[in-house]
C-alpha cells in the first residue's frame, strides 16, 4: 500500500467510501476539496485500489482544515487512517500553516490529543426525520435571489465570525442551492444569514448566524420548509443556547456530539459566540 495525491479520478472512490461510512458528502464536496488544495489531499491505494483517503483546506494561511478522514472498512485497524492523518499533517506544516483544525468524533479524540490537538468548544449534530406526506403538505415561500453586493456582505461578515475567507466555499453553496440561502437585513446589511447544500442523504444548514433565538428560529423553519429532502442536519455550537431551542423546537434530535480541536496558536479563532451552525466537520 502507497499514500499518494488525491486526484479528480478518484472522486468516485472517494464518494466509495463516505458511503460506505454513511457520510453525507457529494461529489461536489469532493470537488471543493480538490479544487482549493489541489496538493493537499491523499489517498492510500493497495493495488490500485482506493482504500483511505485524507483532505485539507488551506485558509488564507491562517489555519488549515483536515477532514475526510476515511478508511475502508475492509481495511481499518491497519493504521491506515492513522498513516493518512499524520500525511495531511505533514503537508501543513511544511506548507508553514500555523494552525490546523478538525472535528473530532469521540472516537478519534484520543488519537488527535496524542498528536498534539486541543479542545476549542463543543458541537452538535442534530438530525430532523420527516415523513414524505409531510415534505408533500409544505408550501415553500419564494425568495429573491442575493445580488452580488449583498453576496459580499454576507461573505464579510462570515470572514469576521469564521476567522478567515471562505468564499470560495460559500460561493459554490450559492450556486450549488441558491433557495437553501437566507438572510436577515437592517439597515441594508446583513443581520444573519444561513446557508444550505444537498448532502448525499440529507438537506445541511449551515454555516448558520444569528444575532437572537427569534432570527435563528426564523432561519431554521425556512430551511425546513424550503428543502425537499426527507432527513435533514445541522452541526450546532453547543454553547449557542438559542440555537439548540430553535432546534429542538423545530422537531431536530441530538445525534452525536463532536469536538473542535485545534494545534497549535490559535491566533484567529473567529466569533463562534455569534456562530448557529458550522459549514460543516469536514469544512469547519
Amino acid at each position: 500500500m502507497r499514500i499518494r495525491v488525491m486526484t479528480e479520478q478518484d472522486i468516485p472512490a472517494g464518494l466509495r467510501l463516505n458511503t460506505l461510512s454513511g457520510w453525507n458528502q457529494t461529489s461536489a464536496d469532493w470537488n471543493r476539496f480538490l479544487t482549493s488544495s489541489p496538493q493537499g489531499c491523499f489517498v492510500t491505494e493497495d493495488d490500485r485500489k482506493v482504500v483511505g483517503t485524507a483532505a485539507t483546506i488551506n485558509y488564507e494561511n491562517r489555519f488549515a482544515w483536515i477532514g475526510m478522514v476515511l478508511v475502508d472498512p475492509g481495511y481499518r485497524k491497519q493504521g491506515i487512517g492513522t498513516q493518512l492523518l499524520k500525511k495531511a499533517i505533514e503537508y501543513l506544516d511544511h506548507s508553514r500553516i500555523p494552525a490546523i483544525k478538525l472535528d473530532a468524533t469521540p472516537l478519534g479524540k484520543p488519537l488527535y490529543t496524542k498528536l498534539g490537538f486541543v479542545d476549542e468548544y463543543g458541537i452538535e449534530r442534530w438530525i430532523l426525520n420527516r415523513p414524505p406526506e409531510t415534505i408533500r403538505a409544505m408550501s415553500p415561500s419564494p425568495c429573491a435571489p442575493l445580488t452580488e453586493r449583498q453576496k459580499e456582505q454576507i461573505f464579510t461578515l462570515d470572514r469576521q465570525l469564521f476567522g478567515a475567507d471562505r468564499t470560495f466555499l460559500l460561493r459554490s453553496l450559492c450556486e450549488e442551492a441558491p433557495e437553501l440561502v437566507r438572510a436577515v437585513w437592517r439597515d441594508r446589511m446583513p443581520e444573519c444569514f444561513a446557508f444550505g447544500r444537498h448532502g448525499l442523504f440529507a438537506d445541511h444548514l449551515g454555516p448558520c448566524m444569528a444575532t437572537s433565538r427569534a432570527a435563528a428560529e426564523k432561519l431554521v423553519r425556512e430551511f425546513v420548509a424550503q428543502s425537499a429532502r426527507e432527513t435533514l442536519v445541522v452541526d450546532c455550537i453547543k454553547s449557542n443556547v438559542g440555537a439548540v431551542e430553535s432546534l429542538a423546537a423545530a422537531g431536530f434530535v441530538l445525534s452525536r456530539p463532536l469536538t473542535r480541536m485545534v494545534r497549535g496558536p490559535n491566533a484567529y479563532p473567529g466569533t463562534p459566540d455569534s456562530v448557529c451552525a458550522i459549514l460543516g466537520p469536514e469544512f469547519g
